[in-house]
């Protein structure tokens, strides 16, 4: 009697059911991958917009800075002027980062010498419009107590604030992108390097030859499963920042699917470190320092808790090459601006690079025993 051919996607599954399980038993898989990211997430979800009063705003390039309104502005400690191109400072001000555009100009007639409009945005927070116009009233009322002896005035602002059309940038729609690629990253090295180590060390990989299932399926197995519990973590992440702190999805689910299938092309990149890793480590001692070496310098570099503009010129041009930029970068710009995930493509693109070049060094180190 002619035995039944051997299913190698039935043993897959079967290993991917039984890798699941392991993860989710697993105290280090839950910690790295959904309460560490949760925690940062509450944390600056909880701390809200809130803090001392420091406005940022733009000067018009058109602005006369020779008059004595300007000079007083510049010496406020809670105004911070900021210096970037029109395009920049637009977009800024469409988010709500700049408060207002200050165009301070001659007037035709002597009194007021000088006229002060302002350009702001609907994204803008109402308070510190009005908090921006108290600061430049007391700023002409000294000047002009100092200087005037009759009713006489140094500027005057224009009551009509010019409004564009704005979305509020909050604190959580820069957070948590770069708190699902830190969740993304930690379990595609930490992750599949102590699997793949530990599955060799017990020899579960050696029982694993004595079964016709092939290697390939093996690896699939592992994978599936580890690909499944991330995205389940991804959904987790997203839905607490849309539901509990309002975190923008422009397009309501048609972005949710993108930005899933964004985190399942950078999970499966930053999973083929964590195959070099379990295959170069030779104890499990030492697969900490190795992982860190690929994780630490994005973690810190590659926009996860702070903007990378915030570095030296020649820092940014190194952080603008690591593969969790391009996932923060994309993942922002998806999320916030609306962009589709095929205007993204140099960022993927960049991922897809990162991914053919790590494979390649996997497929030459990986270890089966």
């Amino acid at each position: 009697m002619e035995q039944p051919k051997y299913n190698q996607f039935k043993a897959m599954f079967a290993i991917t059911k039984g890798s699941l399980h392991s993860i989710f038993r697993s105290p280090s898989a839950v910690i790295f991958s959904i309460v560490f990211p949760l925690v940062f997430i509450l944390v600056f979800g909880f701390i809200g917009e809130n803090g001392g009063i420091s406005l940022d705003v733009a000067l018009n390039k058109d602005a006369d800075t020779t008059n004595p309104v300007y000079q007083s502005l510049k010496n406020i400690s809670s105004i911070n002027f900021v210096n970037e191109n029109d395009s920049l400072i637009k977009e800024d001000l469409e988010k709500g980062n700049i408060t207002a555009i200050i165009n301070i100009k001659k007037n035709i007639a002597s009194n007021p010498a000088y006229i002060i409009e302002l350009k702001s945005s609907e994204a803008v927070n109402q308070q510190n419009i009005q908090v921006l116009e108290s600061i430049l009233k007391d700023v002409i009322g000294s000047y002009n107590q100092k200087h005037f002896a009759q009713p006489q005035s140094i500027a005057a602002i224009n009551n009509n604030i010019v409004k564009i059309p704005g979305r509020v940038y909050r604190r959580i729609d820069f957070i948590l992108p770069g708190q699902l690629g830190f969740s993304l990253l930690s379990a595609g090295v930490f992750g599949v390097a102590f699997m793949f180590f530990n599955l060799r060390q017990q020899l579960v990989l050696k029982r694993f030859f004595a079964t016709p299932i092939r290697r390939t399926y093996i690896v699939l197995g592992e994978a599936v499963s580890r690909v499944i519990f991330q995205m389940m973590t991804a959904i987790i992440i997203i839905g607490l920042g849309a539901y509990a702190f309002k975190f923008t999805l422009v397009h309501g689910f048609e972005t949710f699917l993108e930005i899933m299938l964004l985190s399942f092309i950078a999970l499966i990149v930053f999973m083929g470190f964590g195959f070099v890793v379990s295959s170069v480590a030779k104890n499990e001692s030492t697969i900490p320092p190795f992982a860190n070496m690929f994780t630490l310098p994005q973690f810190l570099l590659a926009g996860t808790f702070f903007p990378i503009s915030v570095f030296p010129k020649w820092l940014q041009y190194f952080c603008n090459i690591l593969p969790l930029t391009h996932f923060n970068n994309a993942m922002r710009n998806i999320s916030f601006e609306g962009a589709s995930f095929i205007s993204c493509w140099r960022d993927v693109g960049a991922l897809l690079i990162w991914g053919i070049i790590i494979y390649a060094v996997a497929i030459k180190v990986f270890r089966w025993e």
